[in-house]
């Protein structure tokens, strides 16, 4: 019997979605602009612009602390982008999903109310040589307090973890593993499958960074094992200042608040504290509500591109990007990962990436230059900084051929 021949992925009407991001339509120095920094973040489109206006024209007011309909419409709304994040992550529950302001916020929040009270001399935390700074100084900085120690496990010259060394690093010794999920320099896909299942094998707990993975691939917890899961939403769409720590509910049930004050307590007394269950125990303050009202928005929009189709596009444009940077003369391009999303970082013989930088800029190009929170990768491959252009579903092979088109102009003037 014949199998069923895969559905075909409609193509993503570029023109059309291009029109729901207002800012891609500007000029920058007279030039249209080009932007290709979205691994840094992205830009916005109208729906979730509305949605933070629509929220302070409407119903701003705090949540959870008042019985009247604002105060009901703006818990909602808070409420809402929770169940929102626990779809987009496949969580078993929505109570799994603590609501940050990134993943800066929720991998410290792991590491101070985690890994803290459980660390002591001699133990270690397991980290890449590939890994943005977020996901390494935390570490450092709970690892000096108890004794502990970090370990980065190596990478090879195309940019790809040597997973038998990581696996190989997983001693006994080690108490928590972590991971990017992609690489936000070389734009690598680590194999969090396969990592989670050795971590595993060993009770190792496993966090992963998604901050890279998220805009460009479907996310499902369940499905690759780890123990934590930490996403921002400034770089999927939604404003700066939202993110989520999703995290299995035994291990929030054993943490302790990292934050204290108003609304992650049920009582305070000045004999003793009872607090809340989470996600809330982890939820102190008033959180930014505009913001989630956006990001359930930002998610929504993703959701009905959808992910395969939006997938699809990116891996066509990375390729097309890939080559005509290639073809450039004496470039080097870093990362050449068997599996990578839509970043491609590199130097010109001849040209700091500064240099270039802003240079680029001033034909309306942006991009990002620097060692992008990655100093170990940096050292790695023995330079300071790279150029980096990383794409996302808004842009165009013809805004690469833009791109490639500045560079001629700029290195004239540089080389």
């Amino acid at each position: 019997m014949n199998a069923k021949p895969e559905p075909a992925v409609l193509p993503l009407d570029i023109e059309r979605i291009r029109a729901d991001f207002p800012l891609l339509s500007r000029t920058v120095h007279g030039k249209p602009l080009i932007y290709f920094d979205n691994a840094n973040t992205s830009q916005k489109p109208v729906s979730v612009i509305e949605a933070v206006d629509r929220h302070y024209r409407q119903h701003n007011a705090n949540v959870a602390r008042a019985v009247h309909q604002l105060g009901e419409e703006a818990t909602a709304s808070y409420e809402g982008a929770r169940d929102a994040l626990a779809r987009f992550v496949n969580a078993t529950s929505r109570d799994e999903v603590i609501l940050t302001s990134g993943t800066t916020q929720a991998i410290n929040l792991v590491a101070y109310s985690y890994a803290l009270p459980r660390l002591k001399p001699g133990d270690a935390i397991l980290t890449t040589v590939m890994e943005h700074h977020a996901n390494i100084v935390p570490w450092q900085l709970v690892a000096e307090r108890t004794g502990a120690t970090v370990k980065a496990a190596p990478i090879d010259a195309n940019g790809d973890l040597i997973v038998e060394k990581y696996v190989e690093m997983l001693t006994p010794e080690v108490k928590l593993a972590c991971v990017g999920h992609v690489s936000n320099v070389l734009g690598t896909v680590n194999p969090i499958r396969e990592i989670a299942r050795e971590c595993r094998k060993r009770g190792i707990p496993l966090l992963v960074d998604g901050s890279q993975a998220a805009p460009h691939r479907r996310i499902d917890v369940q499905a690759l094992g780890c123990d934590f899961y930490a996403i921002t939403g400034h770089k999927m769409l939604a404003p700066t200042g939202t993110g989520a720590l999703w995290a299995k509910r035994e291990h929030l049930m054993a943490m302790p608040p990292f934050f204290g004050g108003g609304e992650m307590i049920r009582e305070v007394r000045f004999d003793g504290t009872v607090f809340a269950d989470p996600p809330h125990r982890f939820e102190a303050g008033t959180p930014n509500i505009a913001g989630f009202a956006g990001m359930a928005a930002a998610i929504r929009y993703i959701e009905d591109i959808g992910f395969d189709r939006l997938k699809a596009y990116e891996q066509d444009l990375l390729a097309y990007a890939t080559n005509a940077i290639e073809n450039l003369p004496g470039v080097r391009i870093f990362g050449r990962a068997k599996e990578k999303e839509p970043v491609v970082s590199f130097l010109l013989e001849g040209a700091h990436a500064n240099d270039m930088a802003t240079l680029l800029d001033l034909q309306g190009v942006a991009v990002r230059s620097g060692h992008h929170c990655a100093h170990p990768l940096m050292h790695f491959f023995g330079v300071p900084a790279t150029l980096r252009a990383s794409l996302a579903f808004y842009n165009t092979k013809a805004e690469v051929d833009g791109f490639i088109e500045a560079i001629g102009k700029v290195r004239k003037l540089l080389v």
